[in-house]
C-alpha cells in the first residue's frame, strides 16, 4: 500500500473530551431520550446505567486500539489490522451508513429548531436551511481541526447551559414527586423485558459520540494516554447529564403523559419544559437544541471525513480521498465527499425513522471493535481481556432488540457492503492478471 501523508497532532485531552461530548449531547438527549421514556417509562434511568456500562466497555476497546494504532479510521482500520479487509470494510461502511444518516436528521433537527426559534412554523423549508447548515458546517471542517475544535468548544458550552437550566427549572416538582414515588408508580413503568433492553438499545446509540475521539486517533497528542482518559471522562459526564435530564423528563412525562412529548419528536425537550411555565426555559432548551444539533453535524462529519479518508487509504474507494491539504491538517476531498453526501440525505431524511436504524448499525460496529480488542497481544493490551468480552456480548445481545424491520434492513445493508468490497478487491487484481 503506498505511504500516505499523515495528520498533524493538534488536540490534547479537553479537546479530545470536547468533540466527544459535542457528539454525545445532542440528538440523543433531545430526541432518543424522548423515544426510550415512551418505550421504557422509568425504567429508562436503569436503561441509561446499563447502556453506559455497555458504552463503557467499548470505549476501553477503541482506546487500547486506538492507542496501538493511532491513525483515522477507528474500527474501519482496526478490523484491517487485526481481524481482516473484509470485516475492516464492513465496519467503514455500516459506520458511513448509520452516521451519514444520523448527520442528515441532526440537520434537519436543527432546522426545525431554528424555525421554531424564529417564528417560522412553515415547515417547507426544513429541507433548503438544512442544506445550507450541512454547507456552513462542511466549510467549517474544512478551515482545519483546530477551528473547528474552539467552534465546538462554544457549541458544547451553550448546550450544557441550556440542560443545566432545564434541569433547574424542573428540580422542585421531579424531587417532589421523588419524594412520593409518584415517578415510579405502575403507570410508568415498564412493561416488559423486551420494552426494557429496547430501551437500552436506543440510549446506547446516545453514547455513541465517544467513537469520534477514536477517529481522531491521528490527530491527539499522546494518543495511547490521551484517548483513553478522553472517552471515559466523556461517558461519564455524558451519563450524569442523561440521568439529570432523564428523571426530569420523567416529572413532566407524569404530569402530561409521553404523548404530548413524543407528538413532535424533532423538539420534544420543548414540551416538555412547557410543563415548567417558564417561557426562558423553553427558549433556552430551543437555542440549546439548536447548537447541540450543531455540535452534532459538526462532529459527524469531522468523523466521516476520517473514515473516508481511510477507506482512500486502502483503495476501498478512490484514492484521491486520502489527499491531504497543504497544510496536512485536512482531508479536503474526504469532507467535500461527507458533505455533499450528508446534503442529498437531507433531501430524503425524516427525524423519526433513523434513530432505531442507527442503533442496529453502530451495535454491529462496536462488537467489530470489541472483536478487534480481543486478537491484542499481551504486550499491545492495556485491560482485561473481559472488558472486550462483555462489550462484545452486550452490543450482539441489543442489536436485534430494536424491531425486526431495522435489523433486516442492516442485515440486507450489510449484504450489499461484502458484495462491494469483494469487487473492488477482484478488481484490485484484475491488471496483474492480465499483465503478460
Amino acid at each position: 500500500m503506498a505511504t500516505h501523508e499523515q495528520l498533524r497532532r493538534e488536540v490534547g485531552m479537553w479537546g479530545a473530551m470536547l468533540l466527544g461530548l459535542g457528539s454525545i449531547v445532542g440528538t440523543g438527549v433531545f430526541v432518543s431520550l424522548s423515544i426510550a421514556i415512551e418505550v421504557a417509562g422509568s425504567a429508562v434511568l436503569l436503561a441509561i446505567v446499563v447502556s453506559a456500562g455497555v458504552a463503557a466497555c467499548n470505549g476501553l476497546s477503541s482506546a487500547q486500539l486506538a492507542a496501538n494504532h493511532p491513525v483515522s479510521g477507528g474500527t474501519y482500520e482496526y478490523g484491517y489490522r487485526w481481524l481482516t479487509p473484509a470485516l475492516g470494510f464492513q465496519a467503514g461502511w455500516l459506520f458511513l451508513c448509520a452516521k451519514c444518516a444520523s448527520a442528515a436528521t441532526a440537520a434537519l433537527g436543527c432546522a426545525g429548531y431554528l424555525r421554531n426559534l424564529g417564528g417560522w412554523h412553515e415547515p417547507v423549508g426544513n429541507v433548503p436551511l438544512a442544506c445550507g447548515l450541512v454547507l456552513v458546517m462542511t466549510l467549517l471542517v474544512l478551515s482545519g481541526l483546530r477551528r473547528s475544535n474552539r467552534a465546538n468548544a462554544l457549541i458544547v458550552s451553550a448546550t450544557l447551559v441550556s440542560l443545566s437550566a432545564f434541569v433547574l427549572s424542573g428540580f422542585p416538582q421531579a424531587w417532589q414527586q421523588t419524594l412520593q414515588q409518584d415517578l415510579y408508580d405502575s403507570q410508568s413503568s415498564v412493561s416488559s423485558p423486551f420494552d426494557f433492553l429496547q430501551a437500552c438499545a436506543l440510549m446506547f446509540v446516545a453514547f455513541t459520540g465517544y467513537g469520534r475521539i477514536a477517529t481522531l486517533g491521528e490527530e491527539v497528542h499522546e494518543p495511547r494516554k490521551t484517548i483513553t482518559q478522553a472517552i471515559l471522562a466523556t461517558l461519564v459526564v455524558s451519563a450524569l447529564l442523561y440521568l439529570s435530564v432523564g428523571w426530569i423528563c420523567l416529572a413532566a412525562v407524569h404530569d402530561a403523559g409521553p404523548a404530548t412529548a413524543t407528538e413532535s419528536l424533532s423538539a420534544p425537550l420543548v414540551q416538555y419544559a412547557r410543563q415548567f411555565g417558564g417561557v426562558w426555559v423553553v427558549w433556552m432548551v430551543s437555542a440549546g437544541a439548536v447548537t447541540a444539533m450543531l455540535g452534532v453535524l459538526l462532529n459527524l462529519i469531522l468523523g466521516l471525513s476520517r473514515v473516508v479518508l481511510a477507506m482512500g487509504r486502502h483503495g476501498d474507494i478512490p484514492e484521491r480521498f486520502a489527499k491531504l491539504d497543504a497544510s496536512c491538517t485536512t482531508p479536503t476531498a474526504a469532507v467535500l465527499g461527507v458533505g455533499i453526501l450528508v446534503g442529498m440525505l437531507t433531501l430524503i431524511g425524516n427525524v423519526k425513522t433513523t434513530w432505531s436504524f442507527s442503533a442496529f448499525t453502530v451495535l454491529v460496529y462496536y462488537a467489530l471493535t470489541n472483536l478487534a480488542a480481543l486478537r491484542l497481544s499481551v504486550a499491545e493490551r492495556l485491560y482485561p481481556r473481559w472488558i472486550s468480552w462483555l462489550g462484545l456480548l452486550g452490543c450482539l445481545s441489543l442489536a436485534f432488540w430494536v424491531e425486526p424491520v431495522v435489523w433486516q434492513t442492516g442485515l440486507l445493508l450489510m449484504a450489499i457492503g461484502w458484495i462491494y468490497h469483494a469487487f473492488v478487491q477482484r478488481r484490485k487484481l484484475m491488471p496483474s492478471n492480465d499483465t503478460r
